[in-house]
C-alpha cells in the first residue's frame, strides 16, 4: 500500500504512516494506504490489536492540501464528497480504526494535527512521545474539523476543552493533552508503553474485547433502556461460545488461556 507500510506480528499489527520527508501529511497514498489497511485487517480473523504510528519526526501533520488542489479534476473530485449524503473517504480515514472489532493504539511523536488529530482521536488508546504536539489545527485555516473530529473529541474531552480546541486551533504539548484528557500516556518510550498496555488485554478473549470495544461505541449518548439492551445483546452474542468457555477453564485454572479466531 503506497503510502503505508504494515507488518503484523503474533496478531499485532503495525501500521505506519509513511511519509515522513513530509511529517506524514496526508496526501492520496496515505488517504488510500489507510483506508486499504483498515479494510484489510477488518477481515483477519486472528487480529488481536493494533498499532498505529507515523515514520520520521511526526505522528501526522495534518491534510496536504497541494496535493489534493493540484489539479480542478482532483479537487473537485475530492472536495465533491462534502456534499455525500453518508460518510466520506476522509471521514472513514479514521472511523475506520474506530470501527475495527480490536483495541487500536495510537502512538504519537512529533506532530500530531487536523487530519492526524482526528485519526488518532478515533483510535481506543492514545501514547503519546514527550515531544509531541497536538491541535485541532482546522481553524488555523477558517475550517472546522471534518474528519469525525466533532463524533470522536467529545468522547475525549470535556465539551468546554472541545470547543477551545476547535474554536482556536491551539497547540498543546504532551503534559497538557494528558491533563486534557487528549492522550491517555506519556512515555519516554511511546512503543514500549503501548505495547505494555495491550499485554493484558492480549490475554483476554478476542471476542469479549471485540464486544466491549461494540457496546461502549454503541452506548454513547444512548438512554438507559437502550444501553441496558446493548449489553444484553452484546453478552448474548458471545456467553457460552467457544472463546468464553476458553476463558472461563482458564480462569478456574488459574493459567493463561489460548483463544481460537474472533468469532465477532
Amino acid at each position: 500500500m503506497s503510502g503505508v507500510e504494515m507488518q503484523i506480528d503474533a496478531g499485532v499489527a503495525t501500521v505506519i504512516l509513511n511519509r515522513p520527508d513530509k511529517h506524514n501529511g496526508v496526501n492520496r497514498d496515505i488517504l488510500h494506504g489507510v483506508l486499504g489497511a483498515a479494510k484489510q485487517l477488518r477481515k483477519n480473523r486472528t487480529l488481536r490489536a493494533v498499532l498505529l504510528t507515523g515514520a520520521g519526526p511526526s505522528f501526522c501533520a495534518g491534510l496536504d492540501f497541494a496535493d489534493f488542489t493540484r489539479d480542478r479534476w482532483t479537487m473537485l473530485r475530492f472536495f465533491s464528497q462534502l456534499w455525500w449524503p453518508m460518510e466520506n473517504q476522509f471521514q472513514a480515514f479514521a472511523t475506520a480504526w474506530r470501527d475495527l472489532p480490536v483495541p487500536v493504539v495510537a502512538v504519537i511523536q512529533g506532530s500530531c494535527f487536523g487530519a492526524g488529530m482526528q485519526l488518532a482521536a478515533a483510535c481506543d488508546f492514545r501514547i503519546a512521545a514527550p515531544d509531541a504536539q497536538l491541535s485541532v489545527m482546522e481553524a488555523k485555516w477558517g475550517l472546522i474539523p471534518d474528519m469525525s473530529g466533532a463524533l470522536t473529541l467529545l468522547d475525549l474531552v470535556h465539551p468546554d476543552v472541545a470547543r477551545r480546541l476547535i474554536m482556536t486551533g491551539e497547540i498543546v504539548d504532551a503534559t497538557q493533552a494528558l491533563e486534557y484528557g487528549l492522550v491517555t500516556q506519556v512515555s519516554e518510550e511511546p512503543v514500549v508503553a503501548a505495547n505494555a498496555l495491550l499485554e493484558p488485554i492480549l490475554e483476554r478473549s478476542p471476542d469479549a474485547i471485540a464486544a466491549a470495544k461494540r457496546l461502549l461505541d454503541s452506548t454513547r449518548g444512548t438512554r438507559r433502556r437502550t444501553t441496558l439492551a446493548l449489553e444484553r445483546k452484546w453478552q448474548r452474542k458471545i456467553i457460552g461460545k467457544v472463546n468464553q468457555r476458553r476463558a472461563m477453564r482458564a480462569a478456574f485454572a488459574k493459567a493463561r488461556a489460548e483463544f481460537g479466531p474472533r468469532q465477532l
